[in-house]
């Protein structure tokens, strides 16, 4: 039960970051949020990567679905291991906007980081 709650609770921030990234590809101001906070308007290198994110963030959804047995994708072989991979994604996500150069990166992706790899992590056990 636990691990379906975090698996969802995974997903609305992973949808959430979805939407973060799709707005920083478009050209919205937010850059100060993400990928060091250096530019406010992304240029096109980091836009790309941002879309890339997207697919990313679709990826890590659907291996803690499958994970948590909300859906069949994966398997166990992959669900299993790539749980515990998005887990260390936050794990290392944590630390790395911890110190990110952008006050404002730091104040709202380290939670973000940090609570992503907790869900993933309870997915993981589960």
């Amino acid at each position: 039960m636990w691990g379906e709650v975090a698996a969802i609770g995974a997903a609305v921030v992973l949808f959430a970051l979805t939407i973060f990234q799709l707005a920083l590809a478009s050209g919205a101001p937010l850059g100060h949020l993400a990928w060091g906070g250096q530019q406010r308007v992304l240029p096109p290198g980091l836009r790309v990567a941002s879309l890339a994110s997207i697919a990313i963030y679709a990826l890590f959804a659907l291996v803690l679905a499958d994970r948590a047995g909300l859906v069949a994708v994966f398997g166990d072989a992959i669900s299993g291991p790539g749980s515990w991979a998005i887990a260390g994604y936050g794990a290392l996500g944590t630390p790395v906007n911890a110190i990110s150069r952008s006050r404002a990166e730091q104040l709202v992706m380290t939670p973000v980081a940090l609570g992503l790899g907790l869900l993933a992590l309870v997915v993981a056990m589960s």
